[in-house]
């Protein structure tokens, strides 16, 4: 097998492996550490954590450790994460989450760099388009990894439906459950009674390994970049690039279009949070149980990736102002019927439709945000998707912040507010847009001809 193609399927199934883990433990954590409220506030610390990092360890990392170390010790951060999970307190959880979220933006950067230079690397040798073989790398990596969301969630479901206790959830119970949910602890109430010690300690060891295995196969089988290969990258992270780019992302909200993108930006965040850390719990484990959480998210995972293939195919078609008004529309009618809904176990394939097609709509959210901000800022992308993650994360903060202080009703009035207000700013981006190049149709062929590996490093 060709050198540089192994080193891409050894990333792949180490970033499998790890998320496998991280994927799963994210959607239990509403449900799983759900007294006062503390594993969305443990999330919420995570993201704080993730912005913090974006901005100052990714460049000084790479540049002292290389991108092979990098990854290896970005990854020992999510492990920990894992372990704290073993004894969930105050003490444990929260440290572990800012360390979680300091290793994440390093390990991800590190995995962009590491790909490009792969690929730039083979093209040289083989005598072929760099950019070509940078996609084929990054298609493969997203084949592999893109299916971690299905096994977490997976082997979340298989292990803790071996539970023994069998809690009948009565109709009084229910009434604590949906968009007018109570705010006390409904976990300890309803049929969703957490799982016994031995079932929770399984299921976190099986993910602790899961992440041991992603950490050897990397330090093992992956091939340190030479020096000479990676010199132009280190050069780009130098001190004064470094400080440029951080004042940079600052300087650029001077740009108009960037401000009224930052709601649409936030939504992705809120949206995310809301069916991580609300429908899971306030739905789908207070009705039926935490067993089914991954099973709903499997679905979720699946349809989000389908739909994320398929809207890059026929986006060419489209153009992405249509693809925005399914997203708007599916989500609004999802946050209505959610207000409606009173969930009820013998409601069984309810539960998976609202997954699916909030799956739809994030598909759209991930794909066309990106791509808009590749098309809008061309010339300033470093500051511009530094600006992308800061306010997505921003958004996680705030909806996993707020997540045990308000009934979920008014959660999804804020949702749905939020949307609104993004469309509005939207629109006023592309009259924009219209207006500084009058009888220029909106670049949608080089939207969804820019790379997905430009798209995701950023």
């Amino acid at each position: 097998m060709e050198r540089n193609l192994k080193n891409v399927l050894i990333i792949s199934f180490g970033f499998l492996l790890l998320f496998t883990a991280y994927g799963g433990l994210q959607s239990l954590q509403s449900s799983l550490n759900s007294e006062e409220g503390l594993g969305v506030a443990s999330l919420s610390v995570l993201y704080a954590a993730l912005i913090l990092s974006s901005m100052f360890l990714p460049p000084i990392l790479i540049k002292k450790l290389g991108c092979k170390w990098t990854i290896a010790i970005s990854m020992c951060c999510y492990i920990a994460f894992s372990l704290g999970n073993f004894y969930a307190s105050w003490y444990t959880l929260i440290p572990t989450s800012v360390i979680l979220g300091l290793g994440g933006a390093p390990l991800w950067s590190a995995k962009c760099t590491y790909l490009t230079i792969a690929g730039t690397s083979y093209a040289e040798k083989a005598g072929k388009n760099a950019k070509d073989i940078i996609n084929q790398y990054f298609g493969v990596f997203f084949l592999v990894f893109q299916s971690s969301g299905i096994w977490g969630n997976l082997i979340s479901s298989l292990i803790l439906s071996q539970s023994s206790t069998k809690v009948e959830i009565s109709e009084e119970d229910l009434e604590c459950c949906g968009a007018h949910n109570c705010l006390t602890d409904t976990t300890n109430t309803t049929g969703s009674a957490k799982p016994s010690n031995s079932l929770i300690y399984t299921l976190l060891g099986v993910y602790t390994a899961s992440g041991v295995l992603a950490v050897l196969l990397v330090i093992i089988f992956l091939d340190q970049i030479k020096s000479d290969q990676a010199e132009t990258e280190k050069e780009k992270l130098d001190a004064p690039s470094f400080w440029s780019t951080f004042l940079a992302t600052f300087r650029h909200l001077k740009d108009k279009r960037q401000c009224l993108l930052i709601p649409l930006t936030m939504y992705s965040g809120f949206e995310q949070g809301f069916l991580s850390g609300d429908y899971t719990k306030v739905y789908v484990t207070c009705a039926l149980g935490i067993q089914y959480v991954g099973y709903v998210m499997i679905c979720f995972a699946a349809v989000n990736s389908l739909c994320s293939l398929l809207f890059g195919k026929i986006s060419q078609f489209t153009g992405r102002k249509l693809l925005f008004a399914l997203a708007t529309v599916t989500n609004t009618a999802c946050i209505i019927a959610l207000l409606l809904w009173k969930p009820h176990p013998k409601q069984l394939a309810v539960f998976f439709v609202f997954p699916a097609l909030w799956g739809l709509s994030d598909a759209v959210w991930q794909t066309q945000t990106n791509g808009l901000y590749g098309i809008l800022f061309e010339k300033h992308k470093e500051a511009a998707f530094a600006n992308y993650r800061l306010w997505e994360s921003l958004g996680f903060v705030i909806a996993f912040g707020y997540s045990t202080k308000l009934q979920a009703y008014i959660k999804l009035y804020i949702l749905l507010s939020v949307l609104v207000l993004s469309m509005v700013t939207y629109a006023a981006v592309e009259y924009l847009e219209a207006k500084s190049s009058p009888g220029t149709p909106t670049a949608t062929k080089k939207e969804n001809g820019r790379p997905r590996s430009q798209e995701t490093c950023m």
